[in-house]
């Protein structure tokens, strides 16, 4: 862990380097560049094409082909950032734990419960942090949902229920890639949606009661997993809730929403990211206004959820340089994918 420095000494800058640079790896290096105290210290990807574009852009930032060859002859950094497919999650996060450093990796934190804790025991053992990316926390109307729920300001919770309704086609899972291989991806609630799983065991706490029913409507000769799926559950605190959520959505995002009915109340989160509060009607109580939500995550073709990786970036650096806590609890990674874990064990028991 780091101590902090006495009052009025300098702090350090905490030095990343970036493990994948595709899309979001690339949106980790621009923030990084940008973020006060923060520098980038090296950029890592297999695809040695890209280093002339990433030179251009990334100036000075020295280039690795692959993390065994940073981490044997790169310059010394603080945090790896993890934002390679699915399946490299937990075998890079570990590699870079036991090197020394501090690791930020993206969604989900692994494919496998038994992974993400060894992530865990790893970091324990080399006293390093551990930080997933749960950019959902961070928009206003999901840090709005978490002080209502805290406040009681609903009574008990009688339902919730969360739709996520997004595109994902030909022009996504293309031929070759990682995307859509059960090994490599996971799986649709793995790659698109585990970030609403883990929004929800943030607000609601645990679930239990799991069933679930799985569909492939349109992607058969594009995933060799589901694109649609309907999850009932339990809340260990009381009240039942459902996820629907699909991938077949015709040429773009419909939406992602959240609906909570309580004992004194109900309200809805929605848009096509969660975005905006669209109903509050609580006894005794009138929602304030709230800050703007970031925009989406754009890739081109197709869009992501809420824009929130800075948050991210100063809560790393933050308790990098002085040991505080952050959101982006580890611990609750790992639950999300036992969660997820747990829903796909379905599928599998109903042959």
């Amino acid at each position: 862990m780091s101590i902090p420095l006495p009052v009025g000494v300098e702090q350090p800058e905490v030095r990343f380097v970036i493990c994948g640079v595709g899309h979001i790896g690339r949106r980790h290096a621009a923030l990084v560049q940008r973020q006060p105290g923060a520098k980038l210290a090296a950029l890592i990807d297999i695809r040695a094409e890209q280093k002339p574009e990433l030179a251009a852009e990334f100036v000075g930032v020295p280039f690795f082909a692959s993390l065994e060859e940073y981490l044997a002859h790169g310059p010394s950094a603080d945090v790896l950032t993890v934002a390679t497919p699915n399946y490299l999650h937990a075998p890079q996060a570990i590699a870079g734990l036991r090197h020394g450093l501090h690791v930020l990796v993206e969604k989900p934190l692994a494919l496998r419960t038994a992974d993400a804790e060894q992530i865990l025991t790893t970091a324990a053992q080399a006293r390093r942090l551990v930080f997933g990316v749960m950019q959902n926390r961070y928009s206003p109307p999901a840090v709005w949902l978490k002080q209502v729920i805290e406040e009681n300001r609903l009574g008990g919770i009688f339902m919730v229920q969360i739709n996520c309704f997004w595109n994902r086609d030909a022009r996504y899972y293309r031929p070759g890639s990682w995307h859509g291989t059960r090994a490599q991806d996971g799986g649709t609630l793995f790659t698109q949606f585990s970030h609403f799983i883990d929004l929800l065991y943030w607000v609601f706490g645990d679930v239990t009661n799991l069933q679930a029913r799985f569909h492939n409507f349109n992607h058969q000769h594009l995933t060799e997993f589901e694109d649609s799926g309907l999850v009932t559950f339990d809340l260990v605190r009381g009240g039942t809730g459902t996820l629907h959520y699909s991938t077949a959505i015709w040429d773009r995002n419909l939406e992602s929403s959240l609906t909570v009915i309580g004992e004194h109340g109900s309200l809805r989160i929605g848009g096509q990211y969660m975005d905006k509060v669209e109903h509050c009607h609580i006894r005794d109580y009138e929602c304030p206004p709230l800050l703007p939500t970031n925009p989406a995550n754009h890739y081109g073709f197709y869009q992501g959820s809420a824009a929130n990786h800075v948050q991210v970036i100063e809560e790393v650096v933050e308790a990098v340089r002085n040991g505080s806590s952050a959101e982006t609890n580890a611990q609750e990674g790992v639950k999300v994918v036992e969660i997820i874990e747990q829903i796909y064990k379905l599928k599998k028991a109903a042959g």
